[in-house]
């Protein structure tokens, strides 16, 4: 065996180490019911890894030695820059989820009351920012609600939402503008351009999304000073929605490009299904990340109707586990979405519910049920984790009615955990190419 890897003029020696190379097969007395694993690997230079990688495999395939070479070999130029491209984009729209939350937090997202596709004209004169002013003045929320406010305060909410609405344009312009370009070029890998023709889609979904939820804050709907003008959480929250699916969905796409699947050339005998022991680290994985999503969508009808400040209490809401009113309203599928109570309720199971998950498949992790490789180990420990601060800082937030910042921490965390939970799935999926 190791004449074979001389004929391949090896000019490094090779080494043990994880996750490199999986061999398996019948020779050196071997049944084919068993799993040998060589961890091998060679330091490779640019430009000959792909011709040694395919000379190897077929060296060792010709010995009846599967072989799978996994994510660490040498990707295309190509495919790399596209992976760090989603990557970036991904982290920008995680900074305008929190960027809108404090915008939401500082009751600043009725300051614009116009919306222009390439940008509102930026006030420069006194004159100018008086007459921005005056166009708040029309609406509900100065009317009922900021009727005392000076021009300085003004300007203060109304940067605020620019800086929200510039972040968005950014986005847009970063997501659209290298799509199209690669895409022209001929750069984007086959199977990534469904994927990201569904990126733009969302991202301009997400933009007239976020006009038509401030919309509804600035129609006269409102019915005196005792009715509080705000958004529709509704709006709200599908414009959260349409947000964290972009968010996941460009990481799981730059994890794609990243950390790919073997090639099938590589493989001899590919198997797709999981490992007996991994199926229940699998499936905790992608409930994990389904009850982040859906609890953080409920969280948007707890700040779209101010729930968080109804009850300040934990674990009980108030005196009871199960406020009264919870079943107030007719028909009663309203108060899941309507009632300030309910929605706090349905948030609060929703978050414990979430927790459980996360710590059972840090449990698996930790215990080692699960024949888990580090990476994967390690992030199904930080996903319980996170969900551990999740809770906490929920909690804490509720304690202290709502500051922005502890509420805006909350909200960042939410998707650090969304994103550990999206890793922690595409880890676990890699361990399908294993070998049986």
């Amino acid at each position: 065996m190791w004449s074979g890897f001389q004929l391949c003029r090896c000019k490094q020696p090779l080494k043990a180490a994880q996750n490199k190379l999986l061999a398996c097969g019948t020779r050196y007395g071997l049944n084919s019911s068993n799993l040998l694993t060589r961890q091998l690997y060679t330091p490779l230079r640019n430009g000959h890894s792909n011709k040694l990688q395919s000379r190897i495999s077929e060296l060792l395939k010709s010995n009846k030695i599967f072989v799978r070479l996994n994510s660490s070999t040498q990707k295309p130029a190509s495919s790399k820059m596209v992976g760090y491209w989603l990557l970036g984009c991904s982290g920008m729209v995680f900074t305008a989820v929190v960027l809108g939350g404090v915008t939401r937090l500082t009751e600043s997202g009725l300051s614009m009351v116009t919306w222009k596709l390439l940008g509102e004209k930026l006030p420069r004169t006194e004159e100018q920012w008086q007459e921005e002013f005056e166009k708040y003045k029309q609406y509900p929320e100065f009317k009922y609600k900021n009727h005392s406010m000076s021009l300085s305060e003004f300007k203060w909410i109304w940067w605020m939402e620019y800086a929200h609405r510039t972040w968005g344009r950014a986005i847009g312009l970063c997501v659209l503008g290298p799509a199209a370009a690669l895409a022209l070029a001929g750069r984007l890998p086959a199977a990534m351009r469904p994927r990201v023709a569904v990126y733009c889609a969302l991202v301009a979904a997400q933009g007239l999304m976020g006009w038509y939820m401030v919309k509804s804050g600035l129609e006269d709907r409102f019915e005196g000073p005792a009715d509080v003008p705000r958004v529709s959480q509704y709006r709200l929250a599908a414009h959260l929605s349409l947000a964290l699916l972009l968010y996941a969905g460009l990481l799981a796409g730059a994890l794609r490009l990243l950390r790919p699947p073997p090639a099938p050339a590589a493989l001899a005998a590919p198997t797709p299904a999981l490992p007996r022991g991994l199926r229940s680290i699998f499936a905790l994985a992608h409930a994990v990340k389904a009850m982040v999503f859906f609890t953080a969508v409920s969280g948007a009808f707890v700040a779209g109707l101010d729930a968080g400040l109804v009850y300040n209490s934990f674990p009980k809401m108030g005196d009871r586990w199960v406020p009264e009113e919870v079943l107030a309203l007719r028909p009663a599928a309203r108060n899941l979405t309507e009632n300030p109570a309910t929605t706090q309720l349905q948030h609060r199971a929703l978050g414990v519910a979430t927790l459980a998950a996360a710590t059972a498949a840090a449990a698996h992790a930790v215990t080692r049920r699960a024949p888990l490789p580090p990476a994967a180990r390690r992030l199904a420990v930080a996903v319980g984790a996170l969900a551990w601060l999740q809770v906490s800082l929920g909690v804490g937030t509720l304690l202290c009615y709502v500051p922005t910042w502890l509420a805006a921490a909350h909200q960042a965390n939410s998707l650090a955990l969304l994103g550990a939970a999206v890793c922690l799935t595409h880890e676990v999926k890699l361990l399908r190419y294993i070998p049986k």
